[in-house]
């Protein structure tokens, strides 16, 4: 069976990284994956979204409206953005995290303070996770999307070993404790 995942978030926040790992994941337990990235805007504070498909014989990373079995936002509003994306027994799982957005930030618009409520109101099985709290509880702001995968990774069949092996593979070595930290601690808070 194919596995569908969308990640969300902003620039910044590891989003390409996060979908390498999945993607690295599921190759090592011998499925065929197919990944794509789209970059809103090309800086930091832009939507990125990565489309993750995994299973015997994949065809293409395209994941149209109603088909994602999964959606993994690292940013509760891009989480709303991309619910349309859901299946309707669909699982998504959010981190409870706010990113000014420049429209936002430059005064045009206000940031809707239902969004939390919004999504659970559209999506059966909704995990939020504190993933910003937990980063500062860590020390390092940064690893929210290790945090997120390490949530992740707690309702997909792969062993947590091999998610482990492969952040050491792909995180850079001086970063990798602070990672592998926040990997764990996304896989306690996902209940």
């Amino acid at each position: 069976m194919t596995k569908s995942i969308i990640l969300a978030g902003v620039g910044g926040q590891g989003i390409i990284l996060a979908g390498d790992i999945i993607s690295l994941v599921a190759m090592e337990n011998g499925l065929d994956v197919k990944k794509s990235e789209v970059h809103g805007m090309a800086q930091r504070g832009g939507s990125v979204i990565t489309t993750v498909r995994f299973g015997e014989k994949v065809y293409s990373p395209i994941i149209g409206p109603g088909m994602a079995d999964i959606v993994l936002s690292l940013e509760k509003l891009e989480g709303l953005r991309n619910i349309d994306y859901l299946k309707e027994d669909g699982i998504m799982i959010v981190n409870d995290y706010r990113f000014d957005p420049l429209p936002v930030s430059s005064g045009e618009m206000d940031y809707p303070e239902d969004v939390i409520d919004r999504i659970k109101s559209i999506s059966k099985k909704t995990y939020i996770i504190q993933g910003r709290d937990i980063a500062v509880q860590i020390g390092n702001i940064r690893v929210m999307n290790m945090i997120m995968l390490g949530a992740l990774s707690k309702i997909l069949p792969f062993e947590k070993e091999l998610w482990l092996k492969v952040i050491e593979r792909r995180v850079p070595q001086k970063f990798l404790e602070i990672n592998i930290k926040g990997f764990n601690a996304g896989y306690d808070a996902m209940r």
